[in-house]
């Protein structure tokens, strides 16, 4: 940006030009609140700092790099979306990749973060190559992990307490009255997908509910994959009065097979998800489901490469995440509990 249009968004944000210097340029320290109102006047007036310059000056590009797996599901999106307009107000542009899960594209999405040299990578997937996670090493570049990550210099990563959340979900199932609890799992190979499915299995047997291992599922993490497990469940002998999803995709696609069966949500199979996306509030019934904030995410993600960026000792740490069951209506009493049961089984099995 040149001296003149220095002057001018300083004169707009009422600081000196050497604030606002040392904002754009990340050379000093600014107030929050400060380097906030800077970036807004920047925008505001239609300034684009000039990066090559300013890599220049604090030899750094200012931009970060987000990999996720699969920007078609909802949660990334919502991920990407929080995580863009902390590294904005803090500076920062953000080069996003989608890997599809496919490890070719994994290379070359950290082939062309190397290339812009970006500042720092949060890598939000389940699974990463352990020589592509030594090529950025080997650039001396700050990670992030999700659940993946072993902590050291300039890497963190970010562990989520799944089974806490799941633990709930169980938990309000069996004091609905429901003994015969189904799970549909995501792909085993992503590590994610396993950690919900063992904490599943710990709670169930805790309850002593693990009774059938067909009532144990394997879906893709997608809509199709948890209508056609849902399918398998509802044609058992005795189908479950109850399923718990590994995300909420899963929880659509079974909703939408207990509909084609003509079943209800939840008279006569009540349904939790996992992860709380936007669209899980607007099924029919609302989902219940397992929150995991994208915000929190997002927030922590950033942090970590900024704390790192920032620092002189460079090393990382590791940030938890808690999860928590939000009941909606797709969850109710266990009917054939109810019929069965005496009066003060009954009223105990409701919530």
């Amino acid at each position: 940006m040149s001296r003149m249009r220095i002057t001018e968004v300083a004169r707009h944000a009422r600081v000196s030009t050497a604030t606002v210097s040392r904002t754009i340029n990340r050379t000093g320290k600014v107030r929050p609140d400060t380097a906030e109102k800077v970036w807004r006047v920047v925008r505001k007036l239609g300034y684009h700092p000039d990066t090559n310059a300013r890599a220049l000056v604090s030899g750094r590009s200012h931009q970060l790099g987000l990999i996720i797996s699969d920007i078609a599901n909802p949660f990334f999106p919502e991920l990407v979306k929080s995580f863009e307009e902390i590294a904005l107000r803090n500076g920062f542009e953000v080069l996003v990749a989608n890997t599809g899960y496919d490890t070719e594209r994994m290379s070359q999405s950290v082939r062309r973060m190397l290339e812009r040299k970006v500042d720092g990578v949060a890598v939000i997937t389940s699974e990463m190559e352990k020589e592509l996670i030594a090529q950025m090493e080997r650039r001396r570049l700050p990670m992030v992990f999700l659940d993946t990550g072993r902590v050291r210099d300039r890497i963190s990563n970010i562990k989520v307490d799944y089974s806490s959340g799941i633990r709930e979900a169980v938990e309000h199932l069996f004091r609905l009255g429901h003994e015969r609890i189904a799970f549909i799992s995501g792909p085993l190979d992503l590590r994610s997908a396993l950690t919900r499915r063992t904490s599943f299995l710990q709670w169930l047997k805790r309850y002593n509910l693990l009774r059938n291992e067909k009532m144990i599922e394997n879906g893709n993490h997608k809509i199709d994959g948890g209508e056609q497990a849902m399918q398998r469940l509802l044609a058992l002998p005795q189908r479950p009065t109850a399923v718990l999803a590994s995300n909420d995709l899963t929880a659509i696609g079974a909703l939408r097979a207990i509909y084609n069966a003509k079943l209800r949500v939840p008279e006569d199979v009540s349904v939790v998800g996992f992860d709380d996306i936007d669209f899980s509030q607007f099924t029919q019934p609302p989902l219940t489901t397992i929150r995991l904030s994208r915000t929190k995410l997002a927030e922590n993600a950033f942090n970590a490469l900024a704390t790192v960026i920032a620092s002189s000792s460079k090393k990382g740490r590791e940030y938890e995440m808690s999860t928590h069951l939000v009941v909606r209506g797709s969850t109710g009493p266990n009917h054939e509990h109810l019929a069965d049961s005496s009066a003060t089984r009954g009223d105990r099995s409701n919530p």
